[in-house]
């Protein structure tokens, strides 16, 4: 753990951890607390889903474009902006709701929301890539275990204000947690130093094509793909044991094993290339994944979970390393936020997907099966050929040469 006293010591580093985790918590409490809203004004889970699915979308659709906006100036006004906007637009939505608007209303409502979400994680990670070589890959652990921890209390933070107030408490809090993250990155030391990269001007989709990142992409989309999927299939693998209480334990026991991983690979000093660590943890996560199916104990899968999770954070950490080191210098913040994008549309999928398997004759198993098999064909992903990065040249502590 002394290991990491090195990047809590770097100036601003507290601040972005905090306000990192507090300005990603409403991606994981919105949609849920305006699905809880909209099922409880319509009585729909259908017109719910899709009034939460278009957040994500719209979210999905607006960040790469102010991810490009924020290389060129900076993320500093950006944040400052939609500080202001995020929660007003969260106002009007709830007031929507509550008002039993239309439907279109409501849809509307939601893509607002998306689309003013505060740019915060790809904002995070691309300071991290500008810190010292030497302690950044402690900082992308730390940014993975902070998102881990991000979809436990997500959910559990929306579940219980909804159970203590109402939905719209949630949602409330959602939005005041957002502008303090927002803030807080938008007034730290290191976002006030930001000095945009000089660049030429280049194509639309030029940072997504750029040598590496297509595999990382592709790669990491299989992967949360699998990911959607089980955070489905493990309340539905709950209930029909005839446990649905022990749902949210096994998810926090997924992630606290995936922090448990990232911490111990953080502290770690590895002797492979990148792309090689890299490979190694989709792998991990599969072999983690593939004997899910088979359990029919709530208790052996939250141990096969915790186990299987470790791998998860460090798989992570080397993505955001992989990307930083791919990323121009003047695309830091497009290249991550392009990542969170990716993460986001594919969980989705995943989870849609994953639920309409549980509901058909393939149940449960199949849903774990496709998880199993999104994760396997990250793998192979991984193998194939192509435009190899331009990674360092000179071996380094995050990064040596295969």
């Amino acid at each position: 753990m002394r290991s990491y006293l090195t990047v809590w010591r770097l100036p601003s580093a507290p601040v972005l951890l905090l306000s990192g985790f507090a300005g990603r918590l409403p991606s994981s409490m919105v949609p849920l607390a305006l699905l809880l809203m909209v099922q409880e004004r319509t009585g729909s889970f259908a017109v719910a889903g899709g009034v939460s699915a278009t957040f994500g979308v719209a979210t999905a659709l607006m960040a790469p474009v102010l991810g490009r906006l924020a290389d060129r100036r900076s993320p500093r006004p950006i944040l400052l902006v939609q500080s202001v906007v995020y929660p007003l637009l969260l106002a009007v939505a709830a007031v929507v709701v509550l008002s039993d608007a239309p439907v279109w209303a409501m849809l509307a409502a939601s893509a607002g929301v998306g689309v003013s979400n505060p740019l915060v994680s790809g904002t995070v990670r691309a300071l991290w890539s500008r810190v010292d070589p030497a302690v950044r890959p402690r900082a992308y652990a730390l940014d993975a275990i902070s998102t881990e921890l991000v979809f436990v209390a997500g959910p559990t933070a929306v579940a219980a204000l909804s159970f203590l107030a109402s939905p719209s408490v949630a949602l409330a809090v959602a939005g005041a947690l957002g502008v303090a993250g927002a803030l807080g990155i938008a007034s730290s030391r290191p976002m006030r130093a930001w000095v945009p990269v000089p660049a030429e001007r280049r194509p639309l989709f030029a940072t997504v094509t750029a040598p590496g990142m297509p595999r990382i992409l592709l790669s990491g989309t299989a992967l949360m793909v699998g990911i959607g999927a089980l955070e489905v299939a493990v309340p539905a693998f709950a209930e029909a044991a005839g446990s649905p209480g022990m749902s949210g334990l096994l998810l926090a026991v997924w992630s606290l094993g995936s922090a448990g991983g990232g911490l111990w690979f953080g502290a770690r000093v590895i002797s492979t290339s990148l792309p090689r660590q890299y490979r190694w943890g989709m792998l991990g996560i599969t072999l983690g994944l593939a004997p899910l199916a088979a359990v029919s104990s709530p208790w052996l899968l939250g141990i096969l979970l915790f186990l299987g999770g470790t791998a998860i954070a460090p798989t992570l950490t080397v993505q955001s390393s992989l990307v930083g080191s791919i990323a121009p210098a003047s695309a830091t913040t497009e290249a991550f936020t392009w990542l969170s994008t990716v993460s986001f549309g594919a969980s989705a999928i995943g989870a849609a997907v994953s639920g309409s398997l549980i509901e058909s004759s393939a149940g449960v198993a199949g849903a774990l099966v496709m998880a199993t098999a999104a994760a396997a064909v990250a793998v192979g992903i991984t193998l194939l050929p192509g435009r190899r990065p331009a990674l360092p040249s000179a071996p380094r502590r995050d990064v040596v040469a295969a």
